[in-house]
């Protein structure tokens, strides 16, 4: 029996000032299927979404639902046409319950019955198997059950499209399957949904279809059993790209960093890092793998002298002078000093990492205008460092004086990585440098990272994604509630194993003694 299909976009155009967004896209998705959106950073996959969701409302062009032309110009419009979207960041009251969150801003006309709401909710999650408790706050619940809370929030409005923007960013390899199993529930009720993500190896296991945006326009869609990641990024990007990490043995290796038993406790008296202890050394790549906010940030900071630490040492062996330093006694600025550097990549990339209103070049001499000697500052080495990032990093901009708000996300991403890299440091700490970036810019930003490994510097990373820290991580640190689970070698390393050690909350020391290796 053929499929009908459940949206349709004709023609679509959106164009901002001088940028076209998107161009005459032509889109479809049936009911009962998984499509995948995929496209670089700058591709204008969100911009489309939003424009379903009824967050912009396109320039030129037809949307249909279930055959029938629609307006979509608000939220609320895509509601009345059992439309929803789970978007990356949650959009919840930590105070309420589930079932709050869920009828929240529902104006049926009916009373308010949250015993009713309850049973409803329960009756969703019965039928496509979630896990949740409707009566459990948000503020005691993990990022998978936020998830599902989002999810269920749309089911419960009657959406038959669901759009999914980058669901498993965060979640454990074993969340990710539990959601796997509930999207395909979902499609097999007659469900259509579209997901977003940069993950290759979930495209090809979960969806049926694969839909490429290159520049704002539809390059082609595919089914998924007939494609390849190697396809499928040449359609992305336009050209044939090689996407092997190539994993070089560590070379003359020596302790860098001494990390023992650190200990750090939050304002509110919370235990954040709990007898922490490793080493990273040079000339090698040490993952960190952690469910989110499980103290992967905060470990880092306390290196870099960015977070108050109550107990243990962070010995530095410098290789200039192989004199041992204890970082705790340093300040920020110290420890940068000494070549120990912080890349990292937060949510909110213009309010922690970058100044928009200033220029690529002018990021760049945020990390060098102290060492000025007049009042007048020389712009030509940054100027030229902007020029050979922008470069090696492919940066979309028109040029260095381009302020950095007017970059795409991704392009922001690596202006803020690039600088890090470029100061040549001793050890270099990238936390989360390809969040949200196309596979063809993660791919070049985790050869940077294996590059400055051979260049003898002790790189230590923290991603989400456990296929590319078991690919390109010599060894694996495991963090679950603040204490090291487990240290494995990376190149023997198995994606389950890590999950489970993600969710202990017991340190390899509790158990058994163990030291760090």
């Amino acid at each position: 029996m053929d499929k009908k299909i459940a949206l349709e976009l004709k023609g679509i155009t959106k164009v901002f000032g001088k940028i076209t967004a998107n161009n005459n896209v032509d889109l479809d998705v049936y009911k009962g299927e998984i499509l995948a959106l995929l496209g670089e950073n700058g591709s204008g996959k969100t911009t489309l979404m939003n424009m379903i969701s009824g967050i912009y409302y396109p320039d030129s062009g037809q949307i249909f639902v279930d055959g029938e032309e629609v307006i979509i110009s608000s939220p609320k419009d895509s509601f009345k046409y059992k439309i929803g979207m789970i978007h990356q960041h949650f959009k919840l009251v930590d105070v309420f319950s589930a079932a709050e969150n869920i009828i929240l801003g529902i104006n049926d006309g009916k009373k308010y019955s949250i015993a009713e709401t309850n049973a409803r909710v329960l009756e969703i999650t019965e039928r496509y198997g979630f896990n949740i408790d409707p009566k459990k706050k948000i503020y005691e619940m993990s990022v998978s059950e936020k998830q599902t809370v989002e999810i269920i929030k749309v089911l419960y409005r009657g959406a038959d499209i669901l759009i999914l923007d980058e669901p498993t960013a965060v979640l454990t390899p074993q969340e990710t399957e539990k959601l796997f199993a509930v999207l395909r529930r979902m499609r097999d009720d007659g469900k259509a949904i579209i997901i977003i993500t940069h993950k290759m190896h979930e495209v090809l296991s979960l969806t049926d279809r694969v839909a490429v945006l290159r520049k704002g326009e539809h390059i082609a869609t595919v089914n998924t059993k007939e494609t390849t990641v190697s396809e499928l990024t040449e359609m992305m990007v336009g050209k044939k790209i090689s996407l092997n990490i190539e994993r070089s043995e560590p070379k003359n290796s020596c302790d860098r960093l001494v990390v023992s038993n650190l200990n750090c406790v939050s304002h509110e008296g919370v235990k954040i890092l709990d007898n922490v202890s490793f080493t990273a050394r040079s000339g090698e790549i040490l993952g960190i793998a952690g469910i989110a906010g499980s103290g992967q940030r905060e470990l880092l900071e306390a290196i870099a002298g960015l977070q108050h630490i109550d107990s243990g040492k962070i010995l530095y062996h410098n290789p200039k002078n192989d004199e041992v330093v204890d970082l705790r006694d340093k300040t920020p600025l110290q420890i940068r000093d000494l070549g120990v550097r912080l890349s990292f990549v937060p949510e909110d990339r213009l309010g922690m990492g970058l100044v928009g209103d200033m220029d690529i070049t002018d990021n760049m001499m945020l990390r060098s205008y102290r060492k000025g000697h007049s009042i007048f500052l020389d712009r030509k080495a940054p100027k030229n460092l902007a020029q050979e990032i922008i470069k090696s990093l492919e940066i979309v901009t028109p040029g260095t004086s381009t302020p950095v708000r007017r970059l795409s996300g991704g392009n922001i991403q690596k202006v803020l990585v690039g600088r890090e890299i470029a100061a040549a440091p001793s050890v270099l700490m990238a936390a989360y440098p390809v969040r949200g970036l196309d596979i063809n810019s993660s791919y070049t930003i985790y050869n940077l990272l294996t590059a400055q490994k051979e260049r003898g510097v002790a790189v230590i990373f923290v991603g989400e994604d456990l296929d590319v820290l078991i690919e390109l991580c010599d060894r694996i640190l495991v963090i679950g509630s603040g204490k090291v689970t487990g240290i494995v070698d990376g190149r023997n390393a198995v994606k389950e194993e890590i999950g489970v050690l993600m969710t202990k909350t017991t340190s390899i020391d509790e158990e058994n003694g163990g030291v760090a290796i």
